[in-house]
């Protein structure tokens, strides 16, 4: 059972996270029904700073807090890039002052509040497994991201190995997510199906590496299934995310109680 906490409107007892989505182009966040996965409240969207400092991202992180003032209590945010122990390793879509930061300990004094960080995709691996579509899902499950790179998150047994960086995997020439991913398909305007025909050699070689018992896409892409996923040839049971976009506030909400 989640850890509960009391809200400061009501003084009732909630099993309700604030969770937020940290992007290269935009910061999403919201409150989540950690009993049902669903968002307890309206979402707030706002623009990552142009130059996204880490003090200009945490005045973002408060405006999206302001946002849900109901809800006390730990916070859990994503962030794009490698994260380890609250420090931030290699992260190429935001400013390079985060790169070493401590960053669990800068947010969480800089919003007063517990934080708890976690990797994008990582964040949205939990959520499918814990809610979405590989709940209750033992064995090797790969969830990926496709959007304007290539994220994974990889669980075995439910449990998540962190940071398994795939998008970055060499391919012809350049990265996996430099050649597969929605911002590569529409970069040279491929048809569904000739993307994928690049996602059946990614995902492809994605099941010689990690031997997966399921591969769940996700991203923003995966509302328009229908229109790819038959196409892409592997041997691994592949199925569309549930969550979609709002993998990453689900997942990093559902973190705070670990």
């Amino acid at each position: 059972m989640s850890p509960q906490f009391t809200s400061k409107a009501t003084g009732a007892r909630d099993d309700v996270r604030i969770g937020i989505d940290f992007g290269g182009t935009g910061i999403k966040g919201a409150a989540v029904d950690l009993a049902t996965g669903e968002l307890a409240g309206p979402k707030r969207r706002l623009d990552t700073p142009r130059v996204s400092t880490p003090d200009a991202v945490l005045a973002v992180f408060r405006e999206v807090l302001e946002f849900n003032p109901r809800v006390d209590g730990p916070v859990g945010i994503t962030v794009p890039g490698i994260v380890a122990d609250g420090v931030i390793g290699r992260a190429p879509n935001i400013h390079p002052d985060w790169v070493g930061l401590d960053a669990a300990a800068f947010l969480t004094e800089g919003l007063q509040r517990e934080v708890s960080l976690i990797n994008d995709a990582d964040a949205a691996a939990l959520a499918e497994h814990r809610y979405g579509a590989a709940a209750g899902r033992n064995g090797t499950v790969l969830v990926t991201t496709l959007g304007t790179g290539i994220g994974a998150g990889l669980l075995r047994d439910g449990v998540l190995v962190p940071n398994v960086e795939v998008g970055h995997i060499p391919m012809h020439g350049t990265e996996a997510e430099k050649w597969a991913s929605t911002s590569a398909r529409e970069l040279v305007n491929l048809s569904w199906t000739q993307w994928a025909e690049r996602l059946t050699e990614v995902y492809g070689l994605f099941e010689r590496i990690f031997t997966p018992d399921l591969i769940v896409v996700g991203g923003g892409v995966s509302k328009a299934h229908e229109k790819f996923l038959p196409h892409v040839e592997v041997t691994t049971e592949i199925v569309p995310a549930t969550l979609r976009n709002r993998a990453g506030i689900v997942g990093c909400a559902l973190l705070t109680t670990f």
